[in-house]
């Protein structure tokens, strides 16, 4: 199913948002988490630009579950390096262990439980992260209220999450493809806007 106009334009301004982030970045942060933000905004920006290649099907490939979850584990490394240094190795190591029993867990003669079990455990602590963090740093007067953006952001990749598992299961396409680019857009925009007036 190729995008629609609006769907395009959508994805556009959601690839653009992503180059931004990967080329310009975001300011005042170490190198760990610099480097950890750019590889999930670059997984982003690829995203978006194979499925304005190829069209919304690109979501169906087995890889993506692999690859979507490099967005969430990212970040969540990135935002755990910049506002808890001493916990920066041991987020590292677990996200490591994380992405690649997601890997493991992809091959052909593994049960589908355990798939889903691990995706599910890998992408719930990212998203806790993602979700929780920002809120403990603004209740405690360390961030602007715009960083709960980040939260309202990972609360859009956990829902995106879901409709990909949807479309997994065999969900009518056509009903789950129309919501994914305006998702798309949305939680990059939470993002950028909260990673930058925070």
């Amino acid at each position: 199913m190729k995008p629609s106009p609006l769907d395009r334009v959508l994805l556009l301004l959601t690839a653009i948002l992503a180059s931004y982030q990967v080329a310009i970045g975001i300011e005042g942060v170490g190198t760990f988490s610099i480097l950890a933000y750019t590889i999930g905004f670059g997984i982003l920006l690829i995203a978006i630009l194979l499925i304005l290649i190829l069209g919304l099907e690109v979501l169906e490939l087995p890889a993506v579950v692999i690859v979507s979850t490099l967005l969430p584990v990212s970040l969540a490394v990135g935002l755990v390096g910049q506002y808890l240094p001493t916990w920066r190795v041991p987020s590292l190591i677990g996200a490591g262990i994380g992405l690649l029993a997601v890997a493991l867990t992809r091959r052909p003669r593994a049960p589908a439980w355990a798939a889903m079990v691990v995706v599910a455990l890998v992408h719930g602590v990212s998203g806790l992260v993602l979700f929780s963090l920002p809120i403990v740093l603004v209740l405690s007067g360390y961030t602007k209220y715009a960083f709960l953006l980040v939260s309202l952001g990972s609360a859009l990749i956990g829902l995106l999450g879901l409709l990909l598992t949807f479309l997994r299961r065999g969900r009518p396409k056509t009903d789950l493809f129309r919501y994914l680019p305006t998702l798309f857009f949305l939680l990059t925009l939470c993002f950028t806007l909260g990673f930058a007036f925070r």
